[in-house]
C-alpha cells in the first residue's frame, strides 16, 4: 500500500517528472550520442581548429582540432559513472557505520563516532586535491573511492540517531531475544526502516559527487589527461578571451553540467516529498 502511495506521489510531482526526463535524455546523449557522432572524442581534425558549430562538428572544435560534441559526451559519461558510484559507496558506508554504531552502542559506538569526527575535521577537498594527481596512470576508480570516503559522515550520524530509536522497537527486541545475530538484525530490520532516508541521501550524493569531481578536475586535481571530464573541458574554455571569442568551448560542457545536476536535484526533491509521511497522498 505504501509503495503505491509513494509511486502516486512521484508521478504527480512535476519536479520528479522533469528530473527523470532530464536524466533519461542525458543518459541517451551520453551513451547513444557517440554512436552517431561523426568524430570520436580522441580523434583530431587537423583541418578545423577552433571551428564554430557546423554540419561537420555539431558543437564546434577545440584548439587542437578535437570535436567538442564527442569530448563533452565523454566527460558526461565520466561524470555520470563517478557520481553514481561515489554516491552508492558513500551512502552504503553511512548506512553500515551509522547503524552499527547505533545498534551495538558502547565501545563500538565510541570508536566509530571518533573516526567520523576525525574525518569531519579533515580538509577533504585539500586531501583529495593532493592525492588524486598521484593516481595518474592508475585506475580512475581510486578517485571514486577518494570522493566517497569524504561524503558519508554527516549521514552516518543521522542514521546512528535513528537506529538508537529503532533498536528499542518490539520487533527488534523480539529478534534479539530469539538469538538473531546483530548484523542480521541490522540488515533485516534496521536498514529497511531507514530506506527512505538512504534513498534520498544517495540521490543528493550523486549531484554532490558530480560537482566535487568537476571542481577538482577544473583545477587539474581530478580526472587526469589523456582522459577528459566536464571539469577539464570547462577549464579549457573558461578563459576570459576564450569565452568571448569561442563561447562553444565553455557553453556546451557547462550547459550539460547544469542540466545534469539540476535534473538529479529535482529527482531528489521529488523523492523527499514522496517519501514524507506528512505529504498529501
Amino acid at each position: 500500500m505504501r509503495n503505491k502511495v509513494v509511486l502516486r506521489r512521484l508521478i504527480r510531482n512535476r519536479n520528479t517528472r522533469y528530473g527523470l526526463v532530464g536524466v533519461a535524455v542525458l543518459l541517451l546523449l551520453a551513451y547513444v550520442g557517440p554512436l552517431v557522432a561523426p568524430y570520436g572524442w580522441q580523434e583530431k581534425d587537423f583541418t578545423a581548429f577552433m571551428e564554430p558549430p557546423g554540419p561537420d562538428h555539431w558543437w564546434g572544435t577545440t584548439q587542437t582540432g578535437g570535436d567538442v560534441f564527442a569530448g563533452t559526451l565523454r566527460g558526461l559519461q565520466k561524470s555520470l559513472v563517478i557520481g553514481f558510484l561515489a554516491a552508492l559507496i558513500s551512502t552504503g558506508l553511512a548506512a553500515l557505520v551509522g547503524a552499527t554504531a547505533g545498534y551495538f552502542g558502547g565501545w563500538v559506538d565510541r570508536v566509530l563516532m571518533w573516526g567520523v569526527d576525525l574525518l569531519l575535521v579533515l580538509p577533504s577537498f585539500l586531501i583529495i586535491a593532493i592525492l588524486s594527481p598521484r593516481l595518474q596512470g592508475g585506475t580512475w576508480l581510486l578517485f571514486v573511492v577518494l570522493l566517497a570516503l569524504f561524503g558519508w559522515m554527516i549521514t552516518s550520524r543521522v542514521v546512528r540517531s535513528m537506529t538508537l530509536s529503532l533498536r528499542e522497537r518490539e520487533y527488534v527486541l523480539a529478534a534479539k531475544y530469539m538469538g538473531v545475530p546483530g548484523w542480521k538484525i541490522i540488515l533485516r530490520h534496521v536498514l529497511p526502516n531507514l530506506s527512505s532516508l538512504l534513498i534520498i541521501d544517495a540521490t543528493l550524493n550523486v549531484s554532490g559527487a558530480i560537482i566535487t569531481e568537476t571542481s577538482l578536475s577544473f583545477f587539474g586535481f581530478g580526472v587526469q589527461a589523456p582522459d577528459v571530464s566536464l571539469g577539464t573541458l570547462i577549464a579549457d574554455g573558461s578563459g576570459t578571451s576564450t569565452v568571448i571569442t569561442y563561447p562553444w568551448l565553455f557553453l556546451f560542457p557547462a550547459g550539460v553540467l547544469v542540466a545534469l545536476v539540476l535534473s538529479v536535484n529535482l529527482i531528489g526533491d521529488g523523492l523527499r516529498d514522496a517519501l514524507d509521511p506528512g505529504s498529501n497522498p
